[in-house]
């Protein structure tokens, strides 16, 4: 489909889930026999609802996705990605502290893609401001992903690319 990114990209804390996984819950994180994910003190964890449906929505678009995050707890945030059953969309991952350029800069190497054919969603306007420095499309997530925030986010893609 023209139009689309070559790759979108996603913060993590407060993006696909409300809280920060370095701050507000307490890893290591696992599974019940009911599907609930739970950290070390039993309180229950959960995404925003309509963060599976997101991804598959660029799954299916047939866009890689890949996740940028300066959290400093790299182990909780990877569990909690496998624990959800999101590392399956998830084709590159930079978690670690630090500027979110350095991030986008290894992903464009890993990738090749050029940062104008990436879109970027994230709750922090100072990530929001490093990055569409590079030149990729970013997309400020107010209250959680969710798919009006992606269909918005590939209307402003689109004008982005419509451009000279």
């Amino acid at each position: 489909m023209a139009g689309l990114p070559e790759l979108a990209v996603f913060d993590l804390d407060y993006t696909l889930w409300p809280f920060w996984v370095d701050t507000h819950v307490d890893p290591p994180f696992h599974k019940r026999s009911d599907g609930t994910v739970q950290d070390r003190r039993g309180q229950t964890i959960q995404l925003y609802p309509e963060v599976p449906e997101v991804l598959e929505r660029f799954r299916s678009l047939g866009v890689p996705v890949a996740a940028a995050s300066r959290t400093g707890e790299i182990k909780g945030a990877k569990q909690l990605l496998e624990l959800f059953d999101l590392v399956r969309y998830f084709v590159h991952q930079e978690i670690y502290p630090g500027s979110k350029v350095t991030h986008f800069e290894r992903l464009q190497q890993k990738t090749g893609v050029p940062f104008s054919q990436m879109i970027f969603f994230d709750d922090e306007m100072r990530n929001i401001v490093d990055v569409s420095k590079l030149g990729v499309t970013c997309i400020h997530v107010q209250n959680g992903m969710n798919l009006q925030t992606l269909t918005q986010g590939l209307e402003t893609f689109t004008k982005a690319q419509a451009r000279p």
